[in-house]
C-alpha cells in the first residue's frame, strides 16, 4: 500500500510540473568514475524552435575525460541520441580543454564538472502540451593512472511550449555561460607554412589587437598535425601573433599534409576563438616587430640560457640551499664530522669526497623518483616524499636515533674523540657519505633561490637534461663542505682534537631533537591525533631500545646478559619502526577546520582556489598567495617573520588586500599545477595579483616583512 501511494504521488508530482512548463531530467547516472545526466538551458521548447540540452559530467577527483581531439591518448567523448520523428540533434559545442601531461605524451581534457551543451531542434509540427522524451547513449573514456570506457543511457523530458520559454532557474545560467566562453569565429585570418621541419601558424586581427598572448596555445581539431607535447613557441606583433608548431604525421609522417589547418586559438585568461588556417606566407605583422619569442609550455619563464643557464642557477641554488633553515639541523653533523678530521688532511679530503658523494647519490635518486613518478602522470613536485605520513615519520625516528646517538646514548662505530686519535678513515667515509644523504633528504622541502627556474627547466627537458640540472644542484649544495676539506689553510685553523670535541658533539645533538620534534609535528597537520599518538609512542620505545644498546655497549663483555640488552634494544627499535610505518599506513588527514588560520594580528589567511584567485581579481582587490606545506622550513621562518606582524596586517588592510594560503602538506593536484604554471615545482613561492589586473608578481623565496607591505602597496596602487 505504501508503494502504491509513493508512485501515484510521483507521477501526481510528475504531471504538475509538466503542467507547468518545466523539464524534468531523468536519473543521474553513476557510472563508477563520472556522473552523468542531461539538463536543459530552458524549462520547455516552441514548435520549429531550438534550445540547447547539455550533457553534464562530474567527474571523480584526480581523473579526467576528453576533448573533441584527444591529443596524444584517449577517446573523445560521444552521444548518441533517440529523439522523437522530425527531431534533430546538431554538434556537441566543446568547452575549451586544459592540456594534462601525462610523461611524454600530452593530452587535451576535461577535469572536475563539464558541460557540453549540444542544440536540439523541434519540428513545426510539434503540438503544444506534449512532452517529449529525448534519449541520449553516452560513451566516454576517463583517466587517471589507468584508462576505464564507461557509458550511460541518460533521459531528459522536454514539453512543447507556445511562444519562448523561460531559463532553466537550475541550468539555464550555467549553460549560457558555457555557450558564451566556447570557442567561436571571430574574423580572424589565418595562414600556416611549412618552413623545414617547424610548422608556422600566424593569426591576425580582430581580439587579438592589443591583446596578452604570451600563454596562447593552438588546439588543433586533427589529432595528426602537430606533435601535442612539443613547445609552442610564439612571436608576438602589433596585429596578432606567430606560432612555431612541431609538424605531425600529417605533414612529416607520410600522412597527407591538409588544406586547412583547423583548431582553437585559446589565451591564458579563458578566452578561445575557433580557427581555420589556410596554405599561405605568415604576414610581417604577426610578428616580428620588437616582441620577443616566448614559450607556451610551460607556462611561465623557465631557466634563461637554456641548459648552460639552468646549470647556473642550479649551482648557484646548491650554496644558498646551506643557508635554508630546513638544512641547519645537518649543518651540527657537518661540523663535528669535520671537526674529528680537521688536523688530519688525507681524512679531511676523503670525508669532503665521500660527503659529495652522498650529496650527489641522494639527489639523482631523489631526482630519478620524482621523473619515474612525474612519467606516470601524477602530478607531483620538489619534496614531494615529504607529503608521505610514511616518509615523515621514518625520519623523525632517524632523527630521534641520530640525536641520541650524538648524545652518547648509544655509538655506531666511533665516537668523535675516537676519530681525532686515529679511527680508520673508512669509517669516517661511511659518515660523511651518511651525513652528505641525509643533508639532503631534509634540504628536500625547501626551495632556495636561483632553484625555482633551474628546476622548472630541468622537469620539463628529456631525463638525461634533467638528472644533469640536478647533480648541478648537488655539485653547489656539496660545494662549501668540499672546499674547506681541500684547503689546508682553513683545516689548520681549527682547534685541534680533545676532550671538547665530545662535548660538542653531545651539544649539537640538540638541533636533531629539534628536527625530530618539528617532523613529528607536521606528520600530525598529515595524519591526525590518532596516528601522532602511535608515532610518539613509537618515539618512546625506539629511545628505549637504543638506551639498552648503549647500556650493552657501555659493559663491555660477552655474557648472556650482554646479548639480551643488545638483543632486546635491537627489537625495540625495530618494533618502534614498525608501529611509525603502522601508523602512517592506516592516517588519515585530520578534518580541516572551516575558520581560516590566522597569519597574524588581524591578518587571516583564506584557502586558496582558482577560482577564489578569479573572484578577488574580478572585484579588483589585490591578492597575495602563499604557497606553503608544514613540512617546508623556510615557509614557515617566512610566516613568522614576514606574514605574522601587525604592519603587515594594517598594509594588508588600508589597501583591502587577501591573503590566500594554497597548502601543500598533502598531496593536491591542483596545488601542483598551479605552481608548474608559474614554472616551479616546489614550496615555498609567493604570487602577487595587482588589484587593476596584469601580470602577477613573483616575491622572493626569503621574505621580510619590509617586501611583503611594498608588494601590497604597488599592488593595491
Amino acid at each position: 500500500m505504501f508503494l502504491k501511494r509513493a508512485v501515484l504521488a510521483l507521477q501526481a508530482f510528475v504531471a504538475a510540473t509538466l503542467l507547468t512548463g518545466a523539464a524534468i531530467a531523468g536519473p543521474i547516472v553513476n557510472s563508477g568514475h563520472i556522473e552523468s545526466e542531461l539538463v536543459p538551458q530552458e524549462t520547455g521548447i516552441a514548435p520549429g524552435g531550438t534550445i540547447y540540452v547539455a550533457l553534464r559530467q562530474k567527474i571523480q577527483q584526480d581523473w579526467h575525460t576528453y576533448w573533441r581531439n584527444p591529443g596524444d591518448a584517449g577517446e573523445p567523448t560521444k552521444i548518441a541520441w533517440t529523439l522523437p520523428s522530425g527531431w534533430s540533434a546538431g554538434d556537441m559545442v566543446w568547452p575549451t580543454p586544459i592540456k594534462a601531461k601525462l610523461g611524454p605524451l600530452l593530452d587535451y581534457a576535461y577535469e572536475g564538472e563539464v558541460l557540453i551543451p549540444v542544440p536540439i531542434s523541434a519540428p513545426a509540427s510539434a503540438q503544444v502540451g506534449t512532452t517529449v522524451s529525448l534519449t541520449a547513449k553516452v560513451s566516454y573514456l576517463v583517466c587517471e593512472q589507468v584508462c576505464v570506457p564507461e557509458d550511460a543511457e541518460l533521459s531528459l523530458l522536454l514539453p512543447v511550449v507556445a511562444g519562448s520559454p523561460s531559463a532553466d532557474p537550475q541550468w539555464g545560467g550555467k549553460i549560457a555561460e558555457v555557450l558564451a566562453k566556447a570557442p567561436k569565429p571571430a574574423g580572424l585570418k589565418a595562414v600556416f607554412k611549412l618552413d623545414g621541419q617547424a610548422l608556422k601558424l600566424a593569426v591576425t586581427g580582430g581580439p587579438l589587437k592589443g591583446a596578452d598572448m604570451a600563454d596562447a596555445y593552438f588546439f588543433p581539431y586533427s589529432p595528426k598535425v602537430i606533435e601535442h607535447a612539443a613547445e609552442q613557441t610564439i612571436e608576438r606583433g602589433p596585429e596578432g601573433l606567430t606560432l612555431t608548431l612541431k609538424p605531425g604525421y600529417d605533414f612529416v609522417g607520410g600522412g597527407t599534409p591538409p588544406a586547412s589547418l583547423e583548431g582553437v586559438l585559446a589565451l591564458a585568461d579563458g578566452s578561445a576563438w575557433e580557427i581555420g588556417a589556410t596554405a599561405g606566407e605568415p604576414p610581417a605583422t604577426a610578428s616580428g616587430l620588437g616582441a620577443p619569442p616566448v614559450k607556451s609550455q610551460p607556462s611561465a619563464a623557465g631557466a634563461p640560457g637554456g641548459l648552460a643557464g639552468a646549470l647556473v642557477l642550479a649551482f648557484l641554488g646548491g650554496l644558498i640551499l646551506n643557508l635554508m633553515p630546513c638544512v641547519f639541523p645537518v649543518l651540527s653533523m657537518k661540523a663535528a664530522s669535520l671537526a674529528g678530521h680537521a688536523h688530519h688532511e688525507s681524512k679531511a679530503r676523503a670525508q669532503g669526497l665521500a660527503f659529495l658523494a652522498g650529496v650527489l647519490a641522494t639527489f639523482l635518486a631523489l631526482a630519478g623518483l620524482l621523473l619515474a613518478v612525474r612519467a606516470g602522470g601524477a602530478a607531483v613536485g620538489w619534496g614531494f616524499q615529504l607529503q608521505s605520513p610514511l616518509v615523515i615519520a621514518a625520519l623523525a625516528l632517524l632523527m630521534l636515533l641520530v640525536a641520541l646517538n650524538m648524545s652518547g646514548v648509544f655509538e655506531i662505530g666511533t665516537s668523535i674523540q675516537g676519530v681525532g686519535a686515529g679511527a680508520s678513515s673508512r669509517d669516517g667515509a661511511l659518515g660523511a657519505f651518511f651525513t652528505g644523504a641525509l643533508a639532503v633528504i631534509v634540504a628536500a622541502p625547501c626551495t632556495a633561490p636561483f632553484m625555482a627556474g633551474a628546476l622548472g627547466y630541468a622537469l620539463t627537458q628529456p631525463a638525461v637534461v634533467a638528472l644533469g640540472v640536478f647533480a648541478a644542484l648537488g655539485l653547489g649544495f656539496a660545494a662549501p663542505f668540499v672546499a674547506v676539506a681541500f684547503i689546508p689553510a682553513v683545516l689548520q685553523r681549527m682547534p685541534r682534537p680533545g676532550a671538547w670535541m665530545e662535548t660538542l658533539k653531545k651539544g649539537l645533538a640538540f638541533p636533531m631533537y629539534g628536527a625530530a620534534l618539528w617532523l613529528t609535528w607536521v606528520f600530525a597537520q598529515q595524519a591526525g591525533p590518532i596516528a601522532l599518538g602511535q608515532v610518539l609512542g613509537a618515539g618512546v620505545l625506539a629511545a628505549f631500545g637504543a638506551w639498552l644498546y648503549g647500556l650493552a655497549q657501555g659493559r663491555r663483555a660477552t655474557g648472556k646478559a650482554f646479548l639480551v640488552q643488545m638483543i632486546v634494544g635491537l627489537l625495540c627499535v625495530t618494533v618502534a619502526l614498525a608501529l611509525a610505518v603502522s601508523a602512517a599506513l592506516a592516517a588519515k588527514p585530520p578534518t580541516v577546520a572551516a575558520a581560516a588560520p590566522s597569519s597574524g594580528p588581524g591578518l587571516v589567511a583564506e584557502a586558496w582556489s582558482p577560482e577564489r584567485v578569479a573572484a578577488l581579481r574580478a572585484e579588483g582587490r589585490p591578492v597575495l598567495v602563499d604557497f606553503t606545506a608544514a613540512w617546508c622550513v623556510t615557509c614557515q621562518v617566512n610566516e613568522k617573520v614576514a606574514l605574522s606582524g601587525g604592519k603587515v596586517a594594517e598594509a594588508f588592510k588600508v589597501r583591502n588586500a587577501v591573503l590566500l594560503k594554497a597548502d601543500w602538506t598533502n598531496r593536491d593536484p591542483v596545488i601542483a599545477k598551479a605552481l608548474a604554471d608559474f614554472g616551479r615545482v616546489g614550496v615555498p613561492l609567493y604570487v602577487v595579483y595587482p588589484k587593476n589586473g596584469g601580470e602577477p608578481v613573483i616575491l622572493p623565496q626569503l621574505l621580510t616583512e619590509g617586501m611583503v607591505i611594498e608588494a601590497i602597496e604597488k599592488a593595491g596602487a
